[in-house]
């Protein structure tokens, strides 16, 4: 069996038995139930993927860049010039980027994995060349990668993964580079999700209106050429009929891993065709380390955009791999947001953040470290000798008197 067929088959649900216990023990916790929230929530899932309550401490973490270069760029899809993906590849070698800065202060280990730098990349400490081919082809051209390519990325992130965890990290975190990544990326959610491009297509580094524009005509024109335009996201006057509804249900209906649809509205039977077409090499690695994080049942902070558009991907390979998925903040590219509503997932930051890097999941680390240290340190009601808010002494505390 393949690695991939392998990882995808190892992927098993959340333990029903073990989040009942964190839940249970959340309710005897010396505080109002419920009180904090999401982050109650977030622990009972974790005891769920660990199999056991309280779960292990999500620490130590590291975060996996994975660096590709993009076709489209040809396209003028950004100002900024392809060998940048490079230079902050030596950038983060150094020390010298926003994410090591941010890794420092939560104590995360970065580790560079070269799935695709069109440059070649000189071997150094915390880089990993893995390099499955020195970028994709132009996808309003061409399918982005060949279909072997986009397993080959896949399995280099699975083995990223599994390197991490057995070198005893306890919690992965994406995070990419790559100049024009933000272009690929709304050409999947717009291919996963069936929203128009107009939808999910953002500035990325912060590209005028003349160029945005563009970039969703490119993205349309990518969509189109590899038939993965959605009836509803054509342009009004073209002479088709648009359904009221594209896509799947949004907001608090959506649940994850919903199928992604094809243009007649039927569940996309070949999400590694979609991959192959409009994607990234990191969007493929990242996808695969998804898998690679929910198989060895380790929490996956997901960063923004770019990890989010993979993370349809390996939904679209295995729902329940979400279980495992923890967005880490809302990114202010639009598509992120329809992407964790299409997932069913709640990000924990909004910080109005587009950086990429991993950035936004380092932000959040501690907050899924704090939820989880919160099943392992806060005392219960009995165990610290304090009354409930029924007024029953210690020692004969019930569930049902503090609901």
């Amino acid at each position: 069996m393949d690695l991939i067929e392998q990882t995808i088959a190892a992927i098993g649900p959340l333990d029903e038995a073990a989040m009942a216990q964190a839940r249970d023990l959340q309710s005897r916790l010396t505080k109002p139930p419920g009180s904090l929230g999401v982050l109650e929530e977030l622990s009972v899932r974790l005891a769920g993927l660990a199999g056991r309550c309280p779960p292990p401490l999500p620490e130590p973490a590291a975060v996996a860049i994975f660096a590709a270069d993009h076709g489209v760029h040809a396209q003028g899809v950004s100002p900024w010039p392809q060998e940048v993906t490079a230079q902050m590849v030596a950038n983060f070698l150094a020390g010298g980027a926003v994410v090591n800065a941010f890794a420092a202060q939560v104590g995360a280990q970065v580790t560079v994995v070269d799935v695709g730098v069109a440059a070649p990349l000189e071997d150094a400490p915390g880089l990993l060349v893995r390099k499955v081919a020195p970028g994709t082809a132009d996808m309003t051209r061409a399918p982005a990668m060949t279909a072997d390519q986009a397993r080959r990325a896949l399995r280099v992130g699975i083995e990223v993964a599994g390197e991490l965890v057995a070198a005893g990290h306890r919690c992965l975190l994406t995070g990419d580079m790559g100049i024009a990544n933000t272009t690929a990326s709304a050409a999947l959610i717009a291919a996963f999700t069936g929203l128009p491009p107009e939808r999910v297509t953002g500035r990325g580094t912060g590209i005028d209106d003349a160029t945005h524009r563009h970039k969703i005509d490119v993205v349309r024109t990518a969509l189109t050429r590899h038939g993965l335009l959605a009836q509803a996201a054509r342009k009004p006057g073209d002479g088709r009929t648009s359904p009221a509804a594209a896509g799947p249900p949004q907001g608090a209906a959506a649940s994850a891993g919903s199928p992604a649809s094809t243009p007649d509205g039927a569940p996309v039977s070949d999400p590694l065709r979609v991959l192959a077409a409009v994607g990234g090499l990191e969007h493929a690695a990242l996808a695969g380390f998804i898998l690679g994080g929910a198989a060895a049942r380790v929490p996956v902070v997901l960063d923004g955009v770019i990890a989010g558009a993979a993370a349809l991907v390996a939904a679209a390979l295995c729902p329940q791999a979400m279980a495992a998925c923890v967005a880490g903040h809302r990114s202010a590219e639009p598509g992120h947001t329809a992407t964790v509503e299409h997932l069913g997932l709640r990000p924990l930051v909004d910080l109005h953040l587009r950086l990429g890097e991993g950035t936004g999941a380092l932000l959040a680390l501690p907050l899924v470290q704090g939820a989880v240290r919160v099943l392992h340190e806060v005392a219960t009601f009995d165990s610290a000798g304090v009354s409930d808010k029924s007024g029953s002494p210690p020692g004969r505390v019930s569930r049902s008197a503090i609901d």
